[in-house]
């Protein structure tokens, strides 16, 4: 009788095991990756981007709001935000705390579907095989958190909002073009706003996106922007080891679920976040994130 329960037993304990290690342990690991990113021109002083992406914040999450906190002192020349920071309708407070000194940077920001939307739970198994973003079109009709405070309070900060837009800014000695889009997720990006070839006179072009969409992608590469930055996929938020991410919760393929790549000879740099949803506190082989991206001239 107890070899007949051993085995069940066991698989029992390894799972409660893993599930505490997943939700307590590795989801407050945070990360900082570091990547060099060749897209200046020849001669031009390189430039500090930290971006950050999926905070899932709620008030209660303080050793997140300290991490944020301390990454100034990592000294960025820009703060690059690709959304879904909120979860709660009063973590904008708490938020703006995370950010405290990097306020004072400057930086820029679009929506991801949970600065409008409040999350509910799902079967985390449905997204090996479709994504969520059928989930909105069926049952989330009107935003129920308070994005529109968001974007008050950081442009406030002087952050540029990229939501369908273009903009500039003069970051050390250089000047960036910035065209972004709104989340594509819950089709709100609407391309065709920002639509046109970069200006020439610029020393880089980055795009902000939220979700890593290729059709999205595609264009931004074609109008000649220089560096596409995202967020979204949560690296996968549990992984299986020597294998990596099962989803990604959108069109990205799976081995650029997170980390630097190239597309279509532009570079690409997927962040996998720095939270998760309440409703799905755990990672698994694919720890919390920032990253700091140095901008160095071209080869």
């Amino acid at each position: 009788m107890r070899k007949l329960y051993a085995v069940p037993l066991g698989l029992v304990g390894a799972g409660a095991a893993t599930f505490g290690y997943a939700s307590l342990i590795e989801r407050n690991w945070f990360r900082l990756r570091r990547f060099e990113v060749p897209v200046l021109p020849p001669g031009r002083p390189s430039v500090k981007i930290l971006h950050i992406s999926d905070a899932h914040l709620t008030p209660g999450r303080r050793r997140l709001i300290h991490w944020v906190r301390s990454l100034d002192a990592l000294d960025p020349d820009l703060v690059v935000n690709t959304g879904d920071s909120i979860s709660h309708r009063d973590a904008i407070g708490p938020f703006l705390d995370a950010l405290g000194p990097l306020l004072d940077r400057p930086g820029v920001f679009v929506f991801g579907s949970n600065d409008l939307y409040s999350p509910i739970f799902k079967n985390p198994l449905r997204y090996v095989w479709r994504t969520s973003r059928r989930d909105y079109a069926r049952r989330r009709r009107e935003p129920d958190l308070p994005y529109r405070e968001l974007a008050s309070s950081l442009q406030a900060a002087g952050w540029l909002d990229l939501n369908n837009r273009i903009g500039r800014l003069k970051v050390g000695e250089l000047d960036i073009e910035f065209g972004g889009i709104d989340d594509s997720h819950i089709n709100r990006d609407r391309y065709d706003k920002i639509a046109g070839p970069v200006d020439p006179q610029a020393d880089v072009h980055l795009a902000v996106m939220h979700s890593p969409e290729p059709r999205n992608l595609d264009r931004f590469v074609a109008d000649g922007y220089d560096l596409l930055l995202a967020g979204h996929t949560h690296g996968g938020q549990v992984c299986v080891p020597f294998y990596g991410a099962l989803a990604t919760n959108c069109g990205i393929d799976r081995p650029r679920a997170k980390g630097l790549h190239r597309h279509n000879g532009a570079w690409l740099h997927v962040s996998a976040g720095l939270g998760t949803s309440p409703k799905a506190p755990m990672r698994f082989c694919c720890p919390p994130e920032a990253s700091l991206l140095t901008l160095v001239p071209r080869q």
